[in-house]
């Protein structure tokens, strides 16, 4: 069926005058429930299902979607975006990827879980978590806790004869509670993600974690300004491995918007440093069989021995730099395509965290970012923190108000990762070390 309804989508395009088109079918289920102190909150399911067509008429290009999926539906719009296209502005760059580049074998990735949970057990998960959280002496209120599921299929065919489909789970469980009393309440949380609900951790533990968190961050100090090393928990180590993503996306080097966009072939970070993408990774959290243009994903190295290797590229990125795809399209039903990662990793080190710190004298281990701080077109860095400070190798106590400040390309040429990396999201990061960053207090 879904195959037959996107078949029939682009045969009524052709039929309207497009040149070339392709389409995608998706459809998802949405189950949730949130919960706060023992009490039901929130109890949502939504349904969903939509079709988007892209057509081309010579260099024009016009996306369109609709949720009817009805023929006459189906017919209207391949007219109308067949319509637009005519008046669209030429865009010689945005072509369907090359035959040759499109996936002929799909792999067995193992992204979707048969188990689908009752409403009911994911108000019992949460319930668990919120109450093992709150029965910690010394726990004083709880934002609440959320159990998730969702289920989705995403199909994708071209007029040159591509079709390809997949599905997908996922399933969650998070805690939030906090600790001490009037203005000197701090808060903390943990959480769990997984493609499979037997690799979701127990409520329990997650609640067990939220609740020493919370507990660990009360009494915090201030810091005065000061140049330190700076240990960042794997919670939030991720995010550098955002900003790289983001640094290197292919559509941001075509604009120039990016500090790297000059960076290709060069040492950004030290020799040791392998950063993977890897989009074939069983039960990933960004997994997938091919590109939402239909083009083969492989597993490569952005990042090999300190030195870029590769931009993320769709068609049309990859078409203005002169150079091909690297099957990192993604794309939502109205929207054309763009550069995304997959299965982003910085490899691990060889020092455990423990080690890292060994010799800081003084520094500070942050265990939470906040703000809108980071610059990827000039690089600059400036970030609210929270953590702990390190003395003498040890953490010592908690401090928070403060910011953390540097450059991006100072920051990956100075880090060091340790040995504790775990596949927990779609971007992981270890514990990394980068010295010599600014921390602005009172």
């Amino acid at each position: 069926m879904n195959q037959s309804i996107l078949n029939a989508l682009i045969d009524y395009a052709r039929a309207s005058g497009a040149d070339h088109a392709d389409g995608v079918y998706a459809t998802g289920v949405e189950l949730g429930v949130s919960c706060r102190m023992g009490q039901q909150e929130e109890l949502e399911r939504s349904e969903s299902s939509a079709v988007g067509l892209r057509v081309w008429v010579g260099a024009r290009q016009a996306n369109v979607s609709t949720s009817d999926l009805s023929n006459v539906a189906l017919r209207d719009l391949a007219q109308r975006a067949v319509d637009m296209a005519r008046v669209a502005t030429e865009d010689p760059h945005t072509t369907l990827a090359p035959e040759a580049l499109l996936a002929r074998t799909i792999p067995s990735l193992e992204l979707a879980d048969s188990f689908e949970p009752t409403a009911e057990l994911l108000h019992e998960l949460a319930l668990r978590a919120e109450s093992t959280a709150r029965a910690t002496q010394g726990i004083t209120n709880s934002e609440g806790a959320d159990c998730s599921y969702s289920k989705s299929m995403f199909a994708l065919a071209t007029s040159h004869g591509f079709y390809g489909e997949s599905y997908d789970t996922t399933f969650s469980t998070s805690v939030s509670v906090l600790a001490g009393s009037g203005d000197a309440m701090e808060r903390d949380y943990d959480y769990s993600v997984a493609r499979f609900f037997e690799d979701v951790r127990d409520p329990e533990s997650l609640g067990k974690e939220a609740a020493k968190r919370a507990l660990a961050r009360l009494n915090p100090r201030k810091k005065p300004t000061c140049k330190v090393p700076v240990i960042f928990d794997p919670r939030i180590s991720s995010s550098l491995i955002s900003s790289l993503a983001g640094a290197i996306n292919g559509a941001s080097v075509a604009r120039g918007t990016t500090f790297l966009k000059d960076a290709m072939g060069t040492q950004i970070f030290a020799p040791s440093i392998q950063i993977m993408d890897d989009p074939h990774r069983v039960r990933g959290l960004g997994s997938q069989n091919f590109d939402a243009e239909g083009v083969t994903c492989t597993k490569r190295a952005m990042i090999k021995d300190g030195v870029l290797q590769s931009w993320f590229l769709d068609c049309r990125s990859a078409n203005k730099l002169g150079l091909t795809t690297t099957g990192h399209a993604g794309r939502g039903i109205g929207s054309n395509p763009s550069p995304s990662s997959t299965n982003l990793y910085m490899e691990a080190g060889t020092h455990t965290p423990q080690e890292l710190m060994a010799d800081i004298a003084d520094g500070f281990y942050i265990t939470e970012t906040f703000g809108m701080g980071v610059n990827l077109i000039t690089g600059d860095y400036s970030q609210g923190a929270s953590g702990f400070w390190i003395e003498r190798g040890e953490i010592a106590y908690p401090v928070s108000e403060v910011t953390i400040a540097g450059h991006l390309r100072d920051m990956f040429l100075h880090l060091t990762p340790a040995n504790d990396l775990h596949f927990l999201r779609s971007k992981n990061a270890p514990t990394l070390r980068i010295d010599g960053m600014t921390i602005a207090g009172s």
